[in-house]
């Protein structure tokens, strides 16, 4: 006889345990499966361990300059395994923390790979080979993302490493080439530069991070290739040789051929939606290689049969959305009603300096055909507290749009990016205006006052910038 649930959620990463929580909390008998370790890609080989690296490697490079701060470091030392250890010991602990709270909220956990047989029934074969079967009110697909891999000849190589085995490095290479021009190929490059590895971008477009503002991402590809990232754009490979002392690369660039040498190669051309096996034609899910369809309650073409998360269309590959559509998924089978809304997702890249944006970029202001498109910058070299920190790069740009300038995009490049841009996220959300902003009262010594000034940009004048 079969445990019966009123949801079961196949995947434990953002999304799926995140679900489990809610539908715990909402009194649901729950239960979730997962085939490798709660917390999923994102915990466990994503946005935690690369943040733990991330860190590592924004100290060594703010060590180096200590001495403007009175400290006389002579010899500095890095211990490389050692932050490979604190990595490992930040994941366990969340990783657990994770296990207490489904205990705390009574969600069953099983481990083994899941497979749903119809919106009422699914099948776990656990990893001793054993099979046994949950009976289900509903289902909750939260099967994540793969690697993407171009069809470039040589790609396949087992030596080949991706961002899960970049962060499991056991000692850090002498040169790094790194194939792609999104978030994780900017994100691997930042940190194997911070801790001295000699880096190279291999990207085959003619810019990187097409979803952000232009302006930004100039920026800051000038702010990485002062602090020694060599890159290469609109440079397709061609053929990915191994040789005894690492890779080569045959290049197609502008001036012809070029070879490539590295030590380390690193793919990181994207991700795609994976759907864990299941066999989504015979439970009638509607889907496409673009992900599975949902509409804002999380729901499939499927009556009972949710998904969340990565596996979904539209993509979004972010954690967060995650989080927000697995909560949606679980209140509507609790009989709340429930949205899922995309149009103020906030996205920060966890380089150095940090870049975050939510809304549209300037350019898509204008491919979207607004009207009264403004748009305001304030720099973090006029900022008091970047000053006293020494982070002076970037800056803060809001976009607004309309005739009462509600803000529709704010593009953050600087210290604490990632922190910063919640107000933007509030801003375009609710659709606040430039004055709305600019009246707000910002705590001062503090990096926020740069979105305060770059709102009185668009309102009046930013007043501690000098006007040329």
């Amino acid at each position: 006889m079969s445990e019966k649930y009123q949801v079961v959620i196949i995947g434990g990463g953002p999304g799926g345990y995140l679900a489990a929580l809610r539908a715990g909390s909402l009194g649901l008998k729950t239960a979730v499966v997962e085939k490798d370790t709660l917390g999923g890609v994102c915990l466990n080989h994503g946005c935690i361990p690369t943040k733990v690296l991330t860190h590592g490697a924004a100290m060594n490079r703010r060590l180096k300059t200590a001495d403007q701060f009175g400290f006389n470091i002579k010899e500095m030392e890095f211990n490389y395994p050692q932050l490979q250890k604190k990595k490992q010991e930040v994941v366990k602990e969340l990783v657990d923390h994770i296990s207490e709270l489904m205990e705390n909220k009574k969600v069953d956990v099983f481990y083994g790979d899941a497979r749903a047989l119809s919106a009422k029934q699914v099948s776990i074969k656990e990893p001793n080979g054993d099979e046994i079967k949950l009976d289900a009110e509903n289902v909750i697909l939260a099967t994540g993302s793969d690697e993407v891999y171009p069809p470039t000849p040589g790609i396949d190589h087992p030596d080949i490493i991706t961002s899960k085995e970049a962060l499991a490095l056991e000692q850090l290479p002498e040169t790094m080439a790194v194939i792609g021009g999104g978030v994780i190929a900017l994100e691997m490059a930042s940190i194997f530069m911070g801790l001295g590895v000699k880096v190279r971008i291999v990207h085959r477009s003619e810019r990187f991070l097409r979803k952000n503002d232009l302006e930004m991402v100039r920026r800051l590809s000038t702010y990485m290739r002062k602090s020694g990232l060599e890159i290469m754009m609109n440079s397709p490979i061609e053929l990915i040789e191994k040789e005894e002392e690492g890779f080569k690369l045959t290049v197609n660039t502008k001036k012809g051929q070029e070879i490539v040498k590295a030590e380390s190669l690193l793919l990181a051309v994207g991700r795609k939606p994976a759907f864990g096996d299941q066999d989504l034609e015979s439970l009638g899910v509607d889907y496409d290689k673009s992900g599975i369809k949902v509409n804002s309650k999380m729901e499939t073409s499927v009556p009972n049969i949710y998904a969340v998360g990565d596996a979904t269309y539209p993509n979004y590959f972010l954690a967060h959305t995650a989080y927000h559509q697995g909560i949606v998924a679980a209140e509507n089978i609790a009989g709340m009603e429930a949205h899922f809304d995309g149009t103020a997702v906030p996205s920060c890249l966890f380089t150095d300096p940090e870049l975050a944006y939510v809304g549209i970029s300037e350019e898509e202001a204008k491919e979207k055909g607004l009207e009264n498109i403004k748009t305001a910058k304030f720099p973090f070299s006029a900022s008091g507290k970047a000053a006293t920190q020494d982070e002076k790069e970037g800056a803060v740009k809001i976009i607004t749009a309309g005739e009462d300038d509600k803000i529709v995009g704010m593009h953050i490049l600087g210290p604490h990016a990632s922190d910063l841009i919640q107000e933007g996220t509030l801003a375009v959300a609710k659709g606040v205006t430039a004055r709305e902003m600019a009246e707000l009262i910002h705590p001062h010594p503090t990096l926020c006052e740069s979105v305060w000034e770059a709102a009185m940009g668009l309102d009046k004048d930013a007043l501690h910038l000098a006007r040329r």
